[in-house]
């Protein structure tokens, strides 16, 4: 993630993206510094109607283009394709989420990669959650309607993709100690290396007990 992507400012616009080649699903995000994020809008497009390759792809372009322009986000995110078995059907969704990514580019966004694994544990905690259980997760979080949640959950998924991208920008600056060596770590942490050493020759002897 850029430098600029990561700056934590006072109100950011998030868009969420959940590339696909048949039906794509973005979502809107808004964050105020201080305050929980709200949902502005989530949907999919829905692109089966367009039975010629490169046609879709011209209308992924139009599309994103389309939804930034309306609604000005501060940096996109996308899901990472799943490597499938199917080469041509990972042809096509990498192409698509390329043109997205162009799509943002287009307009000058900072963009970010998440894996489904990382999204999954960053909304449930659980890296082989349903997609169903990330839409409610999310729906709970966001305070949305049951009513209002969309029929395709590829619109939940990107609204996964976006909360992820809230949770990582919105952490504290982290205030660990960096170490250049193991040497630097135990010289500045001398009570902890002591107390390791004391605990691994304490599993040593009852090993050593145990093998007389």
């Amino acid at each position: 993630m850029s430098g600029e992507a990561s700056r934590i400012i006072d109100d950011r616009i998030i868009l969420g993206i959940d590339p696909g080649s048949n039906i794509m699903g973005y979502a809107v995000l808004r964050w105020c510094k201080g305050r929980k994020p709200e949902l502005v809008t989530m949907g999919v497009f829905d692109l089966r109607k367009y039975k010629d390759h490169y046609l879709t792809l011209k209308k992924v372009f139009e599309k994103v283009v389309g939804v930034i322009d309306e609604y000005h986000p501060d940096e996109m995110c996308l899901e990472a394709p799943f490597f499938g078995k199917n080469v041509q059907s990972m042809l096509k969704l990498g192409r698509a989420q390329g043109v997205a990514m162009a799509a943002g580019l287009h307009r000058d966004l900072p963009i970010t990669e998440y894996a489904p694994l990382k999204i999954k544990m960053a909304i449930t905690g659980n890296g082989q959650a349903s997609k169903e259980q990330v839409a409610d997760m999310l729906r709970r979080m966001l305070s949305i309607p049951q009513e209002s949640m969309p029929k395709f959950l590829d619109a939940t998924d990107a609204l996964g993709v976006a909360m992820c991208h809230y949770f990582q920008i919105s952490k504290p600056v982290s205030t660990q100690k960096a170490y250049s060596s193991w040497e630097d770590f135990a010289r500045k942490n001398a009570s902890r290396v002591r107390g390791i050493v004391k605990e691994k020759n304490k599993i040593n002897k009852k090993e050593d007990d145990t093998d007389r």
